[in-house]
């Protein structure tokens, strides 16, 4: 066998292994996926296609064509986040791939709050560091003790997401200023995922890391604002020293971004999508007022995932009850090192939401 022991220790993300099953399945009722059910805004694919026709279709500068790394950079600015300069990179995922990159030691710790997306353990283990969770059931807050009971003197990082994936929690602002003040006072990096950054429901006043600690790492991009999923564009905004290391490594471990979506970001930037995103609250609650009186779920605040615990707390033997009746979800397990809940996306039509619901009360 000539496969590394790196790829070895690699599991396929569940999360694909539903969406390759339902695929497969005729007409499913499908609340899988991660991604929103609107499409990109036709006068943001037009751009694209605009430029695309114009023969805009080469490699770019490695850190992003500079229009749009300076527009990112000044709405960060507005927004009040404490940054130097922008690297445009391939979605967050590939942002993320990078800053680890640029600052993970073999050996290195990283602290996540469990339930987490699941890519930021893989990349942190591809990486040789280890990921080390902090347990935020049953109401997915997390505390101060025990984020500093994960804190050792290998830790270099903070991972915080809010709005949440899975959960849909949106961190509060004294969660924020406690993640600053604990990570000021160890010397550590906090590395802020905001790409739900716009879907946040019920006027809650939203907060960003990176408005509170000047060693803030800020992760966004075009994806779920704008349906841009499969265009692959995203954004990090840090120190310049930081954001010029990745400019380098990204030189070697992608070359440049995709040339004519980042023409199409610079236009969708301007191209409010709000009213598409303010469906997602009623959507929201129509999902959560269909099932809490038959599971013990806490109501989402935003993003668009609901994560409720399953009657007998095994999430994976319930997904697998569910697939049987036609219904794709995501077991929490794949999110967790607990198997109690299970992922539901409301990122999808008003029709299958309420399918969706019918199963999910009929399968108690």
């Amino acid at each position: 066998m000539f496969l590394s022991d790196r790829v070895m220790n690699m599991r396929p993300s569940g999360v694909r292994k539903i969406f390759d099953l339902a695929n497969k399945v005729k007409n499913p009722i499908n609340l899988s996926i991660g991604e929103p059910d609107f499409d990109i805004p036709k006068p943001v694919k037009e751009e694209g296609i605009k430029w695309i026709n114009a023969g805009f279709n080469k490699y770019t500068s490695s850190g992003g064509i500079p229009e749009l790394r300076v527009k990112i950079f000044r709405m960060l600015k507005k927004r009040g986040i404490i940054c130097d300069d922008v690297i445009v990179t391939a979605g967050v995922t590939g942002g993320l791939l990078l800053a680890l990159m640029v600052t993970l030691n073999p050996g290195d710790e990283v602290v996540i709050p469990d339930p987490y997306f699941v890519l930021y353990e893989y990349q942190i283990a591809l990486l040789g560091g280890k990921p080390v969770f902090v347990d935020t059931y049953p109401d997915f807050t997390l505390e101060e003790d025990a984020l500093r009971a994960a804190i050792t003197d290998k830790t270099k990082i903070i991972l915080i997401n809010s709005p949440n994936n899975p959960t849909g929690m949106v961190h509060s602002k004294e969660e924020l200023e406690m993640v600053a003040r604990v990570a000021k006072e160890k010397n550590l990096l906090v590395f802020s995922d905001d790409i739900y950054d716009k879907f946040v429901y019920d006027d809650i006043e939203r907060v960003y890391l990176g408005q509170l600690y000047d060693r803030a790492i800020t992760f966004g991009g075009f994806s779920k604002t704008w349906g841009m999923t499969g265009w692959r564009i995203g954004y990090v905004a840090g120190s310049k020293e930081l954001i010029q290391c990745m400019v380098t490594m990204q030189q070697y471990a992608f070359s440049s971004v995709n040339s004519f979506a980042q023409k199409a970001a610079l236009y969708a930037l301007d191209y409010d999508t709000n009213a598409l995103i303010k469906d997602y609250k009623r959507k929201r609650d129509l999902i959560y007022e269909g099932i809490k009186d038959k599971y013990n779920v806490v109501k989402p605040k935003g993003a668009y995932f609901i994560f409720p615990e399953v009657p007998g707390g095994n999430g994976d033997k319930f997904v697998e009850k569910a697939l049987k009746n036609n219904l794709f979800i995501i077991p929490g397990s794949v999110f967790s090192k607990k198997k109690s809940n299970v992922r539901i996306s409301f990122a999808a039509s008003e029709e299958n939401l309420l399918k969706g619901i019918e199963i999910l009360r009929k399968l108690i």
